[in-house]
């Protein structure tokens, strides 16, 4: 098996509150990847859904796994699929992912972002 970018992240953590979720939930309200140009929707569709499903997994399992780990783990399989994008969807997704981490303090994906994106 090859190299893992998981195997860098040095776990903590995480305190999750009501307030954390909630947050979260406005987040994944709000419309994602408008700025992105309008010549590909497709793009924009598939990054939200993306985006969307890596929401669900926080909202739904944050309060049972409150850990950075988990949260990195739960960003992988986007993460991996975001590599055959181009580099300014990728660069929108990372700061999208990176807004995600505010939410939750999270101060560095330990290089996992800057692997796939």
């Amino acid at each position: 098996m090859g190299y893992s970018p998981l195997l860098e992240v040095q776990d903590q953590t995480l305190v999750i509150t009501q307030s954390t979720l909630s947050e979260l939930k406005s987040f994944k309200d709000s419309e994602f990847f408008s700025e992105l140009p309008g010549s590909v929707p497709n793009e924009k569709q598939l990054l939200t859904k993306m985006l969307d499903s890596i929401l669900d997994t926080l909202i739904n399992g944050l309060l049972q796994n409150p850990s950075k780990l988990w949260v990195m783990e739960t960003f992988l399989p986007e993460l991996e699929i975001m590599e055959m994008q181009d580099t300014e969807a990728k660069e929108h997704f990372g700061d999208h992912l990176e807004i995600i981490m505010d939410i939750l303090n999270i101060e560095s994906s330990d290089g996992l972002l800057s692997y796939y994106l």
